[in-house]
């Protein structure tokens, strides 16, 4: 029996803004464009280019690189690139066999663009460079729809300069980060180079080169890898929702084998669920995908493709869960252990103390921790948003944090994570919350010595005013004048070495303060002094200041003012 091979599937990363949904809309646009009528499909989250039509596209182009081709097309992810190497994942890494990495050539590497670059390295998932937005240079004359090659011809000494600058200041950045890299048409060793492609979005030009290079590489380089297992269904789910109709659905990627309608279905997740394919539907030729009206019933699906799948009690299920389809009930069992196995993949040896991970997929928080893990101890990590239960939890560590991957997180948990001195580090990108993190470790020291400052006294001198003594006793409340140091509410006071009591309060101008400063006149409430008695107007009163505290205050002296190191230092 002939072995059948599946379309690659292919993942497109890149920082934000550099143009991967316009050059997505331009592949597409122009595969529709010269391709025959209902043979592109927009299925579920993923563009399906069949291999008739990408010949079409490139012309005798092919024929001339002697790309010989037996797959039948290629599956292009269509979702944000950390959602097809993090939310679409297998056993072993992400479901992209390839990936084509974004990056503006007028701008060059930003922080997505790091982001994507450690996806790749993670899952060791080969990768083309798309060099995008070639139209915006300075001189650019547009060659709308040529290939790169024929397309630099038409432009000018300057523009071919510029592009040739900008294309090595992209090759130096990436030697930086480990990669060898050419443009395309250079390349001497597709095993050990990585090809960057010159392309627009706009205008069409580089396009044909895109698609060239993907399927030459694939060929090449992936065909082994792209053989079908026949029966078992492998997929992931990339989102669960409510279809009119159909009740709640889920939408997948199907990376290996076949599902079928009445298939056994079994899911993974906190409980794995086993249920039965009620429907497999696909979108109909060149219909938008969130259109539901545009969906038709199928009764099977092969990889590689997108499917959406009725089944019922499904609602738990979530992200990023891997599924198998097996047609016997004798085979749930085994795809149970397999699924699993799978997911303890995820799990993490968790640390009495550390931070709490939070991701809104399984495979988000499986990049997650692989980012973080040689940081920081993880204490725990959970698919989900970051609830009330999660502060009050991790409020009782020391310097408690929590990382937020991709979750959104309400105003009331902010402020009540701020109220409880819990630190959370929370982006769409894992390269900011580590760079965010990092600096915030930064001033750890600084966080450190200031609690250390704000566990002790600080020294002060003051003088009790004549005249403004507003109660004797119980509490006897009187007027002092800070003539060094610094007061606070809590000090102990002494005169002439000996205590006479605790400072209550501190008032200034009627109203209560936290401390007062050499300079400031205050009133203060004392419980225990007798004013005629334990205090006189006119004396001088120090705060106390015991051996440990003079200790601390002397080891954090640069951070003490003038005039508290005078009082330390003349004892």
């Amino acid at each position: 029996m002939e072995r059948k091979i599946r379309s690659p599937i292919l993942a497109v990363l890149g920082h934000v803004d550099h143009g991967k949904t316009t050059l997505l809309d331009k592949i597409r646009g122009t595969a529709v464009a010269k391709g025959e009528a209902g043979l592109i499909t927009q299925a579920i989250g993923a563009t399906n280019i069949p291999m008739a039509t990408i010949r079409k596209i490139c012309g005798n182009l092919m024929e001339k690189a002697k790309i010989e081709l037996k797959m039948p097309g290629l599956l292009i992810i269509d979702t944000p690139g950390h959602e097809a190497f993090t939310t679409l994942r297998k056993r072993g890494g992400a479901i992209a066999d390839m990936a084509i990495l974004v990056v503006d050539v007028n701008e060059g590497f930003k922080p997505q663009t790091d982001e994507s670059l450690n996806f790749l390295k993670q899952y060791k998932t080969p990768f083309i460079v798309a060099a995008t937005k070639i139209d915006r240079m300075a001189g650019w004359n547009p060659q709308k729809g040529a290939p790169f090659l024929t397309s630099l011809k038409e432009q000018s000494d300057r523009a071919q300069d510029e592009l040739e600058t900008k294309m090595y200041r992209l090759i130096g950045q990436l030697t930086e980060r480990g990669f060898e890299t050419e443009r395309y048409d250079r390349v001497s060793d597709y095993t050990k180079q990585i090809a960057i492609v010159p392309v627009s979005g706009i205008t069409g030009e580089g396009i044909i080169d895109i698609l060239m290079v993907l399927c030459g590489v694939c060929q090449k380089f992936l065909e082994k890898g792209l053989y079908i297992k026949p029966g078992e269904g492998k997929g992931t789910v990339l989102e669960v929702k409510e279809v009119k109709g159909l009740g709640m659905t889920i939408d997948a990627i199907i990376y290996d084998g076949e599902v079928n309608r009445g298939d056994w279905l079994v899911i993974g997740g906190a409980e794995p669920i086993t249920t039965k394919v009620k429907a497999l539907m696909e979108p109909a030729a060149l219909k938008e995908l969130r259109i539901e009206k545009a969906f038709k019933n199928v009764e099977s699906v092969s990889a590689a493709a997108g499917v959406k799948i009725a089944a019922p009690g499904i609602e738990k299920v979530i992200a990023g869960s891997p599924l198998r389809a097996v047609k016997d009930r004798k085979d749930v069992d085994k795809a149970l252990k397999e699924i699993e196995e799978e997911i303890e993949e995820v799990e993490i040896e968790t640390e009495a103390a550390g931070a709490l991970l939070k991701a809104d997929t399984l495979g988000s928080l499986e990049a997650l921790i692989k980012s973080l893990k040689d940081t920081v101890p993880i204490r725990k990590a959970h698919v989900g948003a970051v609830t009330k239960a999660d502060i009050m939890e991790m409020r009782t560590q020391e310097e408690p944090k929590i990382f937020a991957f991709n979750v959104k997180i309400p105003q009331d948990i902010l402020a009540l994570a701020k109220d409880n001195k819990v630190k959370i580090f929370a982006s769409e990108v894992i390269y900011s919350l580590i760079e965010e993190f990092r600096e915030w470790e930064k001033d750890a020291q600084k966080r450190k010595e200031e609690a250390m400052l704000e566990s002790v006294p600080h020294p002060a001198r003051m003088r009790v005013l004549p005249g403004f003594v507003f109660r004797q006793r119980k509490p006897a409340v009187f007027g002092v004048e800070i003539e060094k140091g610094t007061l606070k509410p809590g000090y102990k006071l002494l005169k002439k070495g000996k205590s006479i009591g605790e400072v209550k309060e501190v008032q200034m101008r009627g109203e209560g303060v936290d401390e007062a400063q050499m300079g400031d006149k205050v009133a203060i409430s004392m419980p225990d002094v007798t004013i005629g008695k334990d205090v006189m107007e006119g004396d001088t009163l120090d705060v106390f200041i015991s051996d440990r505290a003079r200790k601390t205050l002397m080891s954090l002296k640069s951070k003490l003012k003038a005039d508290e190191i005078e009082l330390l230092e003349e004892e």
